[in-house]
């Protein structure tokens, strides 16, 4: 078994602790969080209180991962010589830098610190070179945007969207904008490669103007931070969501507010790039942010001996997916790309949209097709991927150097699309958890009953998913216990209570606007607890709501037309 493969096993149970992971940078695992001066009985000392309130609305309790590493241990560390680069409270762990031989021995002889491996030199490429790295590879920009992409924004729209309307119609996100779930009150953390210009982007005033950027954070360069100068890809990504220029582009979320991070180093690609991520999140939690939006994804290494494979895209694998996972356990939502290696011969998804948590995104062009580049499922333990789809191909963006509305192919924009309306979707159903969220993003899709290794579960509808969502009283227990067969079903529904001495009185069901489209009432000297509809079939395919009359009482059920 390979060096790198042995590591993640070994990680999982907390056995290894030292690796190189790039060259003269080291990741360090500890023993222990023994005598730490932090308790999971005061997690104000750590945890920001949105953070607090995001565990205590979703019942997530603090565990011992939330324990901030041991400051001694950090402290010892340093005493050796080597300079930390990033920390982590999850994996219980630093990274270092050191060129110095001495410096490693006297690491690897500290009691916490289990060991160390070696590795060899690289050579930096220049610092603005085009990302030769195969996320990067098949992505594209430039371009003046398809007039087709404006068609009409619609006078009773919130937002003048512009050249970006195509790619949030299809999502059906305007009726959650025109009434006011723009993102306002949500928190998105964008990890990236850098964000050029975006602190003087016009297409970025509002977030500065009204302080909705919240932060920066550079783990790639902690010690000289450089996220506005660094690269281009985060800017771009977020003009997908936090952009608003009237009638030139709006994004999914205009009214959330960002932080931004640094964590993927676009010059080279190491495996620390998925340890700087894992910090990141671990800090977007600290700070209280809902969502995670991350337009990267890791397979090859500079060191072939770090690459993955396919059977490494099990979900519980590689760093940067375990650690993903973990972040949903804390209560966000990560959204992440799927990938742009459709067309290569690695052609699958890669860590960390293989986390079973994870909620992954493919890309379709304007016309809702499959873009050829997009990474496809399933994983390796054969799972649904991607999730869903959003418009990736012809996507409208800004181009960073210039301020100007451009195009861009690729996940990198079909991720922070999809980012952006789960927050609007979120703000309007604030009592749902992460995971309630992403299963009605899921259900309102195209091809929910029947997804692929290709759309994953399809385009979603965020109206229809708000429906789903909103129609329902989850802390009201129905009066009666109804048995509905078959769902999803195709021209005939039987109805029947489990409970004893109840007569269904009538049934009605109503589209995702609320609209009745059928009724049914009980006739007949007889009528009972169960029911059977028939000629459903000339109804659109798609979620209805189920409403049965039982006594005095209604149930509502969610039912899905073939």
């Amino acid at each position: 078994m390979r060096k790198l493969k042995l590591l993640f096993v070994l990680t999982i149970f907390s056995t290894v602790v030292f690796g190189q992971v790039a060259p003269n940078k080291y990741w360090i695992k500890f023993t222990d969080k023994n005598n730490s001066p932090y308790s999971v009985n005061s997690p104000e000392a750590f945890l920001s209180q949105r953070a607090l309130d995001r565990r205590t609305k979703q019942g997530i309790t603090i565990k011992e991962n939330d324990l901030p590493v041991n400051p001694q241990y950090l402290e010892g560390v340093t005493g050796t010589g080597a300079t930390v680069l990033t920390v982590s409270k999850w994996f219980n762990s630093t990274t270092v830098y050191t060129a110095n031989q001495s410096v490693v021995d006297a690491i690897e002889a500290l009691p916490y610190v289990l060991s160390v491996s070696k590795g060899s030199d690289k050579s930096q490429v220049e610092k603005f070179a085009l990302p030769e790295k195969q996320f990067f590879a098949n992505e594209s920009y430039g371009g003046v945007p398809s007039q087709d992409m404006y068609k009409t924004s619609g006078a009773a729209n919130t937002y003048d969207y512009g050249a970006a309307y195509n790619q949030i119609h299809m999502l059906n996100g305007e009726p959650l904008h025109n009434n006011g779930y723009d993102g306002a009150g949500m928190v998105i953390a964008v990890l990236d490669a850098g964000f050029l210009n975006a602190d003087t982007l016009s297409v970025f005033d509002s977030l500065w103007e009204t302080n909705r950027i919240l932060g920066t954070k550079d783990f790639v360069n902690p010690q000289n931070p450089g996220i506005f100068t660094a690269h281009t890809h985060g800017s771009m990504v977020l003009s997908t969501m936090g952009g608003n220029m009237h009638g030139e582009i709006v994004g999914t979320a205009p009214q959330a507010s960002y932080y931004l991070l640094r964590t993927e180093d676009a010059a080279t690609e190491y495996l620390i790039e998925e340890l700087n991520w894992v910090s990141g999140a671990e800090f977007a939690d600290s700070v209280g942010a809902d969502v995670l939006n991350t337009s990267l994804g890791y397979t090859e290494f500079d060191d072939p001996a770090q690459n993955h494979t396919y059977a490494d895209m099990d979900g519980n694998t590689t760093p940067i997916t375990i650690g993903a996972d973990i972040a949903a356990s804390k209560g966000m939502i990560p959204v992440n790309s799927a990938g742009n290696s459709g067309t290569s011969s690695w052609y699958y998804i890669g860590a960390p949209a293989d986390g079973d948590s994870v909620f992954t995104i493919g890309a379709v062009d304007a016309g809702g097709n499959l873009a050829p580049f997009s990474s496809r499922g399933p994983t390796s333990d054969g799972r649904v991927k991607p999730n869903v789809v959003a418009q990736g191909s012809g996507s409208a963006i800004i181009d960073p150097w210039n301020g100007l509305v451009t195009s861009g192919n690729g996940t990198s924009f079909s991720s922070p699309i999809t980012a952006g309306m789960v927050a609007c979707l979120w703000q309007a159903n604030p009592e749902k958890t992460n995971i309630e969220i992403m299963q009605a993003i899921q259900k309102s899709a195209s091809q929910y009953a029947d997804p692929d290794d290709d759309y994953g579960y399809g385009i979603p509808d965020y109206w229809q998913a708000n429906t789903l969502l909103s129609v329902f009283n989850p802390k009201q227990k129905p009066a009666y216990t109804i048995d509905i067969f078959p769902n999803p079903f195709i021209s005939t529904l039987s109805i029947n209570v489990r409970e004893e001495d109840v007569v269904i009185n009538a049934i009605e069901i109503l589209d995702i606007t609320g609209k009745t489209v059928y009724t049914y009432e009980q006739s007949g000297s007889k009528p009972g607890k169960s029911v059977s509809v028939t000629g459903l079939d000339k109804l659109p395919a798609g979620f209805y709501i189920l409403k049965t009359n039982i006594n005095s009482s209604v149930v509502t059920t969610k039912i899905l037309k073939k």
